[in-house]
């Protein structure tokens, strides 16, 4: 079962797949029969594996049905909708993608994006009152493509199923290829880790643009036969409901999420009194242990922790379930790949108790970052991939996150390229020199700030360099601080020195 077809169909076809607030469910059967009429609509428009697809949708059944029918026949490409005109034509442009999907009706900017880049527009449409995640796709622009594609029919092994972007502290965002073996493992992986069955039925809460939205909440369950609800999205105030309405086994969301649902848990006693949550996943940024402490107690079922990366298709480590031992403040143990602790000098595998850089290897784990040599030879090292990320291991295999070798901004899950703000706001008349970095936030971990020094003669406002990125920049990227500085500080080599740079600033306090 290396593709993501042969893990769907192997699901009981009279049982749900997919679920949403107030629709009729779609069965394992029709979602299979989506998946070859989506196969058979690309192939007659000249696309098939290997061609890569953006999805530009709104999170739902639809999108999370698109992935899926995507993945198992093309490439699938999914972008964040908030994205900014010039944000979807650089990553359409650096994706190559022959094809953009959009609901029927969209205004998306993507649209002219794409249209500028070559891509054909599919159109989705649905019937809300057909089950959920049914879809049809057409083309309303003339193409110029073969009408059969060079490759059609369902994905191999080797094929690539998923490319997402992956931001650099140095450089431009990074392709990553995930094959239809790398994320059929990591949806393995992370099965057999929570113990998912096909009577399991998971709350889907992530964004489905997200790998840990696309692989622990979507494919994951699905690959067992289990049901996802597909939400419109995380809301705090319509959690509460859809635990009762979807009655769910289980979700997995990130700490910011978790922390919001606890703030409401008081006066939603009796949703959560009659939920029958078997237990609560975190991934994509660290849980701090009280938080961790109130969900169990609030919820009554275990929380468990995950360490994850687009690089390795999601999963690394996890906190097992009871009865085995978790340990709050750690990630846990391997959870599908290798995971070893490096010296960051000498490249040498480290024994239990020392500090280092963590690094995986296995089948889900990426071959390497596309065309992008220098990356890759940073990123790989004896079949070990370098996560950026310092750890240390205990003698029982759990794993502690200590900090991150990399700069990027960790914005409550959201991973933030700061070289990518410092472009947007250097292209600014008024900017000279600007340098993009992480303050610490209580809630989501990290927040964006920015020092920026002027050119001789100009002046600026604040706001209006802030309402000039937030024209280019999605809501998250845009920074919340922002500081005009006669001299940015820098290194003893004269570099510049994002990590700390707050605290240099007096924005720590």
């Amino acid at each position: 079962m290396n593709t993501v077809y042969d893990l769907i169909k192997t699901a009981p076809g009279e049982a749900d797949a997919l679920r949403a607030p107030d629709r009729t469910p779609l069965s394992n059967a029709a979602l299979r029969d989506l998946i070859a009429s989506t196969a058979e609509t690309l192939n007659g428009l000249g696309l098939g594996r290997n061609d890569r697809i953006a999805i530009v949708l709104p999170n739902g059944p639809e999108m999370a049905a698109a992935f899926i029918a995507i993945a198992a026949c093309a490439t699938a490409a999914p972008l964040n909708p908030a994205y900014k005109r010039e944000e979807f034509s650089f990553y359409l442009s650096d994706l190559k993608a022959r094809a953009l999907i959009v609901a029927k009706e969209s205004d998306s900017p993507a649209i002219d994006a794409a249209r500028a880049a070559g891509a054909i527009i599919l159109s989705l449409s649905f019937d809300e009152s057909a089950p959920a995640g049914t879809f049809t796709l057409e083309s309303g622009d003339k193409i110029s493509v073969p009408k059969t594609a060079t490759k059609t029919g369902f994905a191999v092994p080797d094929d690539v199923a998923l490319v997402l972007h992956t931001s650099g502290t140095t450089s431009r965002p990074k392709i990553v290829p995930l094959s239809q073996k790398n994320i059929t493992a990591s949806a393995r992986n992370i099965r057999t880790t929570l113990g998912l069955n096909a009577s399991d039925v998971c709350l889907n809460v992530m964004p489905l643009f997200h790998i840990h939205g696309l692989m622990a909440c979507t494919l994951a369950p699905l690959s067992v036969g289990g049901s996802v609800v597909a939400t419109p999205g995380f809301d705090a105030l319509k959690f509460f409901s859809w635990l009762t309405e979807a009655d769910p086994t289980w979700y997995s969301a990130v700490p910011t999420m978790h922390q919001a649902i606890l703030t409401r848990a008081q006066r939603n006693r009796a949703n959560i009194e009659g939920a029958r949550l078997r237990f609560i996943r975190s991934s994509s940024a660290s849980l701090p242990p009280s938080v961790l402490a109130e969900l169990e107690a609030t919820f009554k079922a275990p929380v468990v922790e995950a360490y994850a990366m687009t690089e390795a298709a999601h999963q690394m480590t996890c906190n097992p379930l009871p009865p085995k031992i978790r340990k709050p403040g750690t990630v846990g143990q391997a959870a599908g790949p290798e995971v070893a602790i490096m010296s960051e000098e000498t490249a040498e595998l480290l024994a239990p108790g020392n500090k280092g850089e963590v690094v995986i290897r296995g089948e889900n784990v990426t071959i390497g970052y596309e065309n992008n040599e220098a990356a890759n030879a940073v990123a790989f090292v004896d079949g070990w991939f370098r996560t950026g990320d310092q750890g240390v291991m205990d003698g029982d295999g759990y794993l502690t996150i200590t900090g991150r070798l990399k700069e990027i901004i960790n914005r409550g899950g959201e991973k933030i390229s700061p070289r990518e703000v410092d472009e947007i706001l250097l292209s600014h008349d008024a900017i000279a020199q600007v340098v993009t970095f992480a303050i610490p936030h209580k809630m989501l971990g990290e927040e964006v700030g920015a020092a920026v020094v002027l050119r001789d003669g100009q002046s600026v406002e604040i706001d209006d360099i802030r309402a000039f990125a937030s024209e280019r920049l999605a809501a998250f990227k845009v920074p919340r601080k922002i500081l005009v500085v006669d001299e940015i500080p820098k290194g003893p080599t004269g570099k510049l020195q994002r990590i700390g740079l707050a605290e240099k600033l007096g924005l720590t306090s």
